[in-house]
């Protein structure tokens, strides 16, 4: 998914400065964001004060939206570097094209992973027809300096492990929680996973003590670590923790997120996470002029232009003058 943003500024994001080594809650609000004709989405990474969790980047959560009538997601062929996307879905279905040739459907609970390496371009757009409801979240993973020019690649993966105790079930999407590992690629230590909760679940789920965590809620009531964390929204957890309590008043859906924190610094500007402004400068003008992002076909229209770079020198810690 594209960060659709046209006021796109550079940030710098992770090194330990921002990582906070004990357990916390510190709940993250969103920012609405449109995304394409119909989508609305709540961004709740890069927020402020909090840029990444682990080696994870960016989360947006949408939903669940009614678009019978209307087209549904609809996001024009666009570049990526530098990063992994992760498509996940509660409701609906999402088609996805890209620069390799690549066409699949991603549907509820299957993940979609495109690893953009050096470089990569793609579509995302609700097929026709298409169910009533769309509901998801789309997240994106740093690659560290010694993959993050690898050669870009799709996975698609529609049986996924699962963990369960009284009350939950958590699927693996990508990692490993409590020895359930997915199959699907990374390039750090890191764990996603999808936590469906009963009504009156009361559990303690294990974590690692080395990881930082959060969660996000998708849907219904739930209490983390003893915060309601209402749909849309996600609580910082910190490190240093080897449980999370959870309890549920009603059937929910969590995002449980974590990895460990992601020592290198890097540039984050529109859909490009590279390590200096020179690299984000240089993205920009090949996805504008170039061929090394590749072309995505099949798509029903024209594909996204960048957006203006900020004018100005980059400065430490994410500020532009």
């Amino acid at each position: 998914m594209s960060n659709l943003d046209r006021q796109a500024t550079l940030s710098v994001c992770g090194g330990r400065g921002f990582v906070v080594a004990e357990p916390v809650r510190e709940l993250l609000s969103p920012r609405t964001v449109k995304l394409g004709e119909s989508t609305e989405v709540r961004r709740l990474l890069p927020n402020l004060g909090r840029r990444m969790v682990g080696a994870w980047a960016f989360v947006d959560h949408y939903g669940p939206d009614d678009i019978a009538d209307e087209p549904g997601m609809q996001v024009p062929p666009h570049p990526h570097m530098g990063l992994q996307t992760v498509s996940w879905l509660h409701e609906g279905e999402v088609l996805h094209r890209d620069s390799l040739g690549s066409l699949q459907t991603v549907r509820p609970r299957e993940l979609g992973l495109m690893t953009s390496g050096r470089a990569i371009s793609h579509s995302e757009e609700s097929p026709r027809p298409h169910a009533r409801l769309l509901h998801g979240a789309q997240l994106w993973v740093a690659l560290p300096d010694a993959h993050r020019h690898t050669e870009p690649h799709f996975q698609h993966h529609a049986d996924l492990p699962t963990v369960t105790a009284p009350g939950l079930t958590a699927t693996v999407i990508l990692g490993e929680l409590d020895g359930a590992a997915s199959p699907g690629t990374i390039y750090t230590p890191l764990v996603g996973a999808d936590l469906t909760l009963a009504a009156g679940a009361d559990l303690s789920l294990p974590l690692d003590p080395d990881f930082e965590y959060a969660v996000l809620s998708m849907s219904g009531e739930a209490h983390v670590d003893g915060v309601p964390v209402l749909p849309g929204s996600m609580l910082y957890l910190g490190c240093g923790r080897t449980e999370l309590p959870l309890r549920a008043a009603s059937d929910a859906g969590l995002m449980l997120l974590g990895g460990e924190p992601f020592e290198e610094e890097i540039v984050m500007w529109w859909n490009f996470i590279g390590r200096s402004q020179a690299d984000i400068e240089e993205a920009r003008q090949e996805w504008m002029t170039g061929a090394r992002f590749g072309e995505v076909k099949g798509y029903d229209g024209g594909r996204l232009a960048a957006p203006e770079l900020p004018a100005g020198v980059l400065k430490a810690r994410g500020r532009v003058r």
